[in-house]
């Protein structure tokens, strides 16, 4: 599960791209309101929730014809989603702060990570214990250049090892297995349960335990869509809450399909990423919430490590369905 950086374009760029006409929105033959959802990496149980209400008719329930797409290294959904060429797309918190300040107007409406599952993850014999002795370490750690929360690290804990370019999957991690002095970013639900896999067993290390921990998969839109459509978007925001109560009972149906769409992830490895996704996801907060303090504290953190400025407001970030 490896994440492109995000690339942030030129906001001439987002306004030029086509949008939807003022106040207008299709249906389909059934009468229900059509929407595109673009997620932002292929089909994995970090979107079940929303791959189940597609398939076990609960967007239909809520009155929404919703066109799932799949995403990938390629795909910038969040530019897509600024600039109207879809009305829903996923993102992580931080980048509707970095969006919003180049001057697109997303705005956040369904968080699903409550936890981030961003983590670091090394070697299971490894002699560390905590995400501090591993950061403190000696050794290589191997991130994608300009990521905010190594930033955050560098400045709150620090970081002694050696930092070189992550090249995506585990060649890096296996081709390290006699040294040991190696770590890299990952997600806890993905990279570690694939190490596993192949016989050697990582420590991960939550990112989210050193305090910078922004909401993930979040879904986001166009404030103007939500002004013209709040209707649509409340819809939109339910069918979720209930797609991903229905996936995290029972995720076998939305992953067996997702399957189908994604045969680079095997059957068990889907299983076990949904069970070690659940205890980020449902965390007792209602699904899919979001807090003015957690948006508040992403963009000073954000702007103490210079990612961002800090001349937007945090609460034109999101809406909430608290």
């Amino acid at each position: 599960m490896t994440r492109a950086p995000l690339i942030l374009l030129p906001l001439a760029l987002l306004l030029g791209c086509p949008g939807e006409p003022a106040g207008a929105q299709a249906t389909g033959a059934s009468g229900a309101t059509k929407v595109a959802i673009q997620c932002n990496w292929l089909p994995e149980p970090q979107f079940g929730g929303i791959y189940h209400a597609a398939q076990a008719g609960i967007f239909a329930k809520h009155g929404i014809e919703a066109d799932v797409r799949k995403g990938g290294p390629d795909i910038p959904a969040v530019q897509m989603a600024a600039a109207g060429q879809v009305e829903f797309a996923l993102a992580a918190a931080d980048e509707v702060i970095r969006i919003r300040e180049g001057g697109a107007d997303v705005v956040a409406v369904f968080a699903t990570y409550q936890t981030a599952p961003q983590g670091l993850m090394t070697h299971g014999e490894r002699e560390v214990a905590t995400l501090e002795e591993l950061l403190q370490a000696e050794g290589t750690l191997a991130v994608q250049p300009g990521l905010a929360y190594v930033k955050y690290l560098e400045q709150t804990i620090g970081i002694k090892a050696k930092l070189v370019p992550y090249q995506g999957g585990l060649g890096q991690y296996m081709a390290s297995r006699e040294s040991l002095d190696f770590a890299q970013q990952c997600f806890v639900t993905s990279e570690p349960l694939a190490a596993e896999r192949e016989g050697a067993p990582a420590k991960v290390f939550l990112i989210a335990d050193s305090g910078f921990n922004p909401y993930t998969s979040v879904v986001i839109t166009r404030r103007d869509y939500l002004e013209r459509h709040p209707e649509t978007v409340a819809a939109v925001v339910a069918a979720l809450q209930e797609g991903w109560r229905a996936y995290l009972d029972d995720p076998s149906a939305a992953n067996a399909h997702m399957h189908t769409l994604n045969g680079s992830m095997d059957v068990e490895t889907f299983s076990a990423a949904a069970e070690a996704q659940k205890p980020l996801i449902d965390t007792g907060a209602p699904l899919g919430s979001m807090t003015l303090a957690r948006w508040e504290e992403l963009q000073r953190q954000l702007v103490e490590v210079e990612a961002v400025e800090g001349s937007g407001k945090p609460s034109d970030c999101f809406v909430s369905s608290e």
